[in-house]
């Protein structure tokens, strides 16, 4: 084993990549094989429709984890953006682009507000997540007065933002927002691995001590990483409302773990200091194609709570054993 991880091409790929990935086929294969219909055209956008949103969660939950930290409050911050921009565009008539923005913005603000409390006040960052949940619940049922939001459909003039998703090509449809997750993911690995920003966050899980006699303003970095993923909250609210149009208030919770789950299960460290954004998004996928894939065979979705549970604590006890092994 520790001359296939020490071969070059290994090390550059990167071992848990190479391992996600093939765990991703071998759960291709396995319900190719034993769900009716798992390999139709439909339940291929199907699962990518879930793998896009889930994706930018997973991604934005990276940073924070980084850190150190943890945000539970990222899938109601998603629906909450999704309902106050939707309410603005149906209700309001803002410009849709106007809408789009405000979507990414109510996003960020929720994220920076977690941050601020973390970073400045020192309150722990799972008591502040909790609570931002509970808030973005409730702003998002006051402004709507517990209304769901419906936004327009592809037909309608205001509708093209559903192209954000897929585009038709002939009888076929191109999966523009791969395209997009992808090209963000790539964006998120530079900002991680080569700027400073990454290795102030790397460096604020690792040792936070040690950065703060540096000299660097550690609570100012500290909130940006909360920052970076209520604004990509934000945008994953987008890509829900491209891809299921009707949101309703007070939902939210089960996509927090399940993009926690996708970030641990991609190799990033729930102790902080070690993360990996071409296995959150590697693990985001898994997780798309479980869900798609339990649906399929004939279970309950519940099932996939109960899988997506045990995946996190096997993902976690994992990053025990090999944090005990480097010590």
């Amino acid at each position: 084993m520790y001359q296939i991880k020490q071969n070059p091409v290994v090390k550059k790929l990167g071992f848990n990549r190479i391992v996600l990935s093939m765990v991703l086929i071998a759960m291709y294969c396995f319900f190719a094989i034993f769900a009716k219909n798992f390999v139709s055209y439909n339940r291929i956008l199907s699962a990518l429709n879930y793998a896009y949103f889930l994706g930018f969660l997973a991604l934005g939950v990276t940073f924070v984890i980084a850190t150190g930290g943890i945000d539970f409050s990222i899938g109601p911050v998603m629906f909450c953006a999704a309902i106050m921009s939707g309410y603005l565009l149906t209700h309001y008539n803002w410009p849709l682009w106007i809408c789009l923005i405000a979507s990414i913005a109510i996003g960020a603000l929720f994220g920076t507000f977690n941050g601020y409390l973390v970073a400045y006040k020192n309150v722990p960052p799972f008591i502040t997540s909790m609570a931002i949940m509970q808030i973005s619940k409730g702003v998002a049922s006051v402004f709507t007065k517990a209304q769901s939001v419906s936004w327009p459909q592809l037909a309608h003039e205001n509708g093209w933002y559903r192209n954000l998703i897929r585009v038709r090509v002939g009888n076929m449809y191109f999966p523009v927002g791969l395209v997009i997750l992808l090209i963000t993911a790539i964006i998120c690995a530079i900002v991680l691995n080569k700027t400073k920003m990454g290795r102030y966050f790397l460096t604020l899980g690792s040792n936070k001590e040690a950065l703060r006699l540096s000299g660097v303003r550690v609570r100012k970095w500290q909130m940006l990483a909360y920052t970076i993923c209520g604004l990509l909250a934000g945008v994953a609210a987008i890509f829900f409302v491209a891809a299921y149009t009707t949101v309703q208030p007070g939902y939210g919770d089960q996509y927090n773990n399940e993009a926690i789950a996708g970030c641990v299960m991609g190799g990033t460290s729930m102790a902080g200091g070690l993360a990996s954004i071409g296995g959150t998004f590697i693990g985001g996928m898994i997780i798309s194609i479980l869900q798609e894939g339990i649906l399929a065979i004939g279970l309950n979705k519940n099932y996939q709570l109960v899988i997506t549970g045990i995946i996190v604590i096997v993902a976690v006890y994992l990053d025990v054993l090999s944090r005990k092994r480097r010590v």
